[in-house]
């Protein structure tokens, strides 16, 4: 395995793995069924191919993510779940990001060697920055704003597909190489 500079990779579901526009939900907004983005299911492959720990930080009831991601096979690939609704409180509150990271044993001093990858600049985007997490927008999905309310919405990096995100993660593995 490769020795990264990167400590982990924390990733959104909804409009970042699966489209929710396609979900098809229960009367107790459980989703029962989704389809994948397209490049999301080759992004994760990639992502533990090269050794990556991963988390799903996601906002919603548990039953979700195990229904839109077991069929395709996703939801073993991650190592450890931050799910607002086994938590508490949804993102951007720094405890769901900080349940991840602590199952992953990550120091806070190591937060800056974390990637998040989300949608929505309000929730991902802001409670990563919080933290001091790298934080990745995928600007692909029509259903949220394309426009940070403040500084604190204004991603690192921007992504169309999500398959765009191992380009950036070579190019932050570089910087952090070099103690930039």
């Amino acid at each position: 395995m490769k020795n990264h500079q990167i400590r982990a990779i924390l990733l959104d579901c909804g409009d970042t793995l699966i489209d929710e526009a396609t979900e098809d939900k229960n009367e107790q907004h459980v989703s029962l069924r989704a389809e994948l983005i397209p490049g999301a299911a080759e992004l994760m492959h990639a992502l533990k191919q090269r050794g990556y720990p991963l988390a799903l930080v996601a906002d919603g009831p548990a039953e979700t993510f195990t229904n839109n991601l077991h069929p395709y096979g996703l939801y073993d690939l991650f190592d450890v779940y931050a799910i607002s609704a086994q938590i508490g409180v949804e993102k951007p509150h720094r405890d769901i990001f900080d349940h991840a990271l602590r199952q992953l044993q990550i120091e806070p001093a190591d937060y800056g060697r974390v990637v998040m990858l989300g949608n929505n600049l309000e929730r991902d985007i802001k409670g990563a920055n919080a933290l001091g997490i790298i934080s990745v927008w995928l600007n692909w999905s029509p259903r949220r704003s394309k426009i940070p309310a403040d500084k604190s919405e204004v991603p690192q990096y921007t992504i169309l597909q999500p398959l765009e995100l191992l380009d950036v993660i070579d190019r932050i593995e570089e910087r952090l190489a070099h103690g930039d």
